[in-house]
């Protein structure tokens, strides 16, 4: 017997949500026009597409700030990703907005992030002509480079999240309106993003001896709180009240919250992203991609060797950015090992 529960649930989504959401019913759709699933709305099967991708189980071998920790705690770009996505549906959900989008996007932002965190992404963009950033490389990953060349083909709303979930050092919230996603769900991935991780970065960078409690702003914590769940905890409830003030036309946060979001993040810059002891690593780590990418611009054929695609209309910057920014933390080091360092005779 054949079913059809997606209009069914469609139905119940378009009653449940705000005015303000995002339904799944609405969605501009797919590049490529596919079967609509009997059984999931459209952002549901890109969630599972995104969750069941090659570059998505990667995340969990990509370092953040602490390269290749031996501590079983530090986050990961997986776990942080995780994270994202429980921070933006927790807000979704009191906003009664898309739940499923929100997810889809939080877990398909950084599928094109670099192995060793920013030293990886900082180093493409000095090899590639025209540049290199992580947001374009993970809408790159979900059009083109998943299931050998097919893509995912996902919704026009997930990708455009994806595309506009980075702030770098900008606004959070504000800014020109093509710097910010269409819906307010890829809004909340945007916020979540930055709340996500610089409470975790914090909470490592104390858990690595980098900084102490002590040195953290007083006023900072003041604002936002002692601990991390708590820090977590007073940034959601903001927006959350700040967004349903305006009956959640707007992702909102007050402006005493911003101004301590904003300290703290220039406060992680100076004395964390850019702590000496991690420039260090972060060098080291530069040093392994270079060589890594100038040995694959020098051999293409061993870029086929080692698993690289190469596609007819990249070219062979392109192609060998792919594949590094496709690497994980521990497969650019096998690969450096494999290529560079002597390999020792084996006893008889």
């Amino acid at each position: 017997m054949e079913i059809d529960l997606r209009l069914e649930m469609e139905t119940k989504e378009g009653a449940q949500l705000s005015p303000h959401a995002c339904l799944s019913s609405q969605s501009r759709g797919r590049a490529l026009p596919e079967p609509a699933s009997p059984i999931r709305m459209i952002f549901q099967h890109d969630r599972d597409k995104i969750l069941h991708s090659k570059s998505f189980r990667r995340l969990k071998h990509k370092t953040q700030v602490f390269l290749q920790p031996e501590g079983d705690h530090y986050r990961t770009r997986l776990t942080h990703t995780l994270e994202v996505s429980q921070i933006a549906r927790t807000m979704a959900r009191a906003l009664c907005l898309n739940e499923d989008l929100t997810e889809a996007i939080a877990l398909g932002h950084d599928l094109g992030h670099t192995p060793f965190g920013h030293a990886g992404e900082r180093l493409l963009a000095r090899m590639v002509p025209g540049g290199f950033h992580h947001v374009r490389q993970s809408l790159r990953v979900v059009d083109v480079l998943e299931k050998e060349g097919q893509g995912l083909n996902l919704s026009f709303e997930v990708r455009d999240g994806i595309l506009k979930h980075s702030k770098g050092k900008g606004a959070l919230l504000s800014g020109a309106s093509d710097q910010l996603a269409h819906t307010l769900e890829g809004r909340l991935v945007r916020v979540a993003d930055i709340i996500a991780y610089l409470n975790h970065d914090l909470d490592d960078a104390l858990r690595a001896g980098v900084i102490s409690v002590a040195q953290i702003p007083a006023d900072i914590l003041s604002v936002l709180g002692q601990s991390n769940a708590q820090r977590i905890n007073v940034m959601v409830m903001d927006i959350v009240k700040e967004s349903l003030r305006v009956e959640g036309s707007q992702i909102l946060m007050s402006e005493s919250m911003e101004e301590a979001l904003l300290a703290l993040r220039a406060w992680m810059f100076a004395q964390v992203y850019e702590h000496p002891e991690i420039q260090v690593e972060f060098d080291k780590a530069t040093r392994i991609l270079h060589d890594l990418f100038c040995f694959f611009m020098e051999d293409e054929a061993a870029l086929a060797r080692y698993g690289g695609d190469r596609f007819p209309e990249d070219s062979l910057e392109v192609s060998v950015a792919d594949f590094i920014a496709g690497m994980s933390d521990r497969y650019a080091l096998n690969i450096f090992q494999d290529i560079f360092l002597p390999r020792p005779w084996k006893t008889l």
